[in-house]
């Protein structure tokens, strides 16, 4: 099979692919031909050997790779017979593999994949989805509220403007370029900002009119993020999330209590602990898109240009979920 593989931490060229021998599922496993893998910020970050999120960097040399959708093509050993020849997507957790033609996954683990949903779009939604329902699970928005997303035209960022427009409240999407703000305003935002046009939070007061933000849902550190924060009135609130070593999110705790604001981070030990586990988020997800509530944006690239789907990740050139395809 094919498969990308990295012998060392580094640049986006460090991905390369490779003919390498079909992997053999163990007990409780299967194999999932894949039709669609999903790619991440973070995966960029473990790529350069920045972090590894809430997990050690792997050992090396590795294939990438948490989310796959596809068909299970074998079953081991202790796993339910049953799983063959089935469609299903799969979060693989800190275990990588996913970008290949083929992967293995915890039958435990699996997903039927849903009517109606492509395999680029389930990869979306049980990774970025699941997410996307943590954040919203923390941030409890009402119609009062006056949001303001970062990184509205990523994948996370579609979700949560299409969600937050759902729930009555007021949604200003910000984002990197005109195409962009398009993007943002045709998936439901009442407002697109470019935030790398100057004088963007000044537009921002302008177009709410007196109202003020009481909610950033933050997914892009830098100025951006700074500038959202300083939107926020008093008593309103920020939650935090994204994976980007070079860029704080955090506010200070003097900042917080000089403006009278909170933040909370969303992902990590928050999202990884909580009661219930991840599983039942992941399928909230997927129902969502099943049903038309949510509906993810996907930026395919073919599978051996894994690199440039990293290097347009990371010069924030994408928009929507960014999925490879074998």
């Amino acid at each position: 099979m094919l498969a990308i593989r990295q012998y060392a931490f580094g640049p986006a060229e460090n991905l390369i692919p490779e003919k390498v021998p079909d992997p053999e599922p163990g007990p409780g496993q299967v194999r999932v031909a894949v039709a669609a893998a999903g790619v991440h910020l973070l995966d960029t970050a473990i790529r350069a050997g920045a972090h590894g999120g809430p997990f050690p960097l792997p050992e090396l040399p590795m294939t990438p790779g948490r989310e796959v959708a596809g068909t299970v093509e074998a079953v081991g050993t202790e796993a339910d017979a049953s799983w063959a020849g089935r469609r299903v997507v799969v979060h693989l957790g800190p275990a990588s593999g996913g970008y290949a033609e083929k992967a293995l996954a915890s039958a435990e683990s699996l997903h039927p994949l849903p009517d109606g949903l492509t395999p680029e779009q389930a990869v979306a939604m049980i990774g970025t989805g699941r997410t996307a329902m943590g954040i919203l699970e923390t941030a409890a928005i009402t119609p009062d509220d006056v949001v303001a997303i970062t990184g509205a035209a990523g994948g996370l960022g579609t979700l949560l403007v299409q969600e937050a427009r759902r729930l009555g409240a007021t949604v200003i999407g910000l984002a990197g370029g005109p195409a962009k703000t398009d993007a943002v305003l045709t998936n439901g935002a009442h407002i697109a900002v470019d935030y790398t046009v100057g004088g963007w939070r000044e537009r921002v007061r302008e177009a709410l009119g007196g109202r003020a933000v009481t909610l950033v849902l933050a997914g892009v550190g830098g100025e951006p993020g700074r500038g959202a924060f300083e939107l926020l009135a008093p008593g309103g609130r920020q939650i935090v999330y994204g994976w980007q070593p070079d860029s704080p999110l955090y506010p200070t705790d003097e900042e917080l209590a000089e403006r009278g604001v909170t933040s909370l981070p969303a992902i990590g030990p928050r999202l990884l602990n909580r009661p219930g586990g991840l599983r039942p988020l992941e399928t909230a997800a997927l129902e969502a898109a099943a049903t038309g509530r949510l509906v993810p944006a996907v930026q395919a690239f073919p599978l051996t240009e894994a690199a440039a789907a990293h290097r347009a990740l990371e010069g924030r050139v994408t928009r929507g979920k960014v999925v490879l395809v074998p």
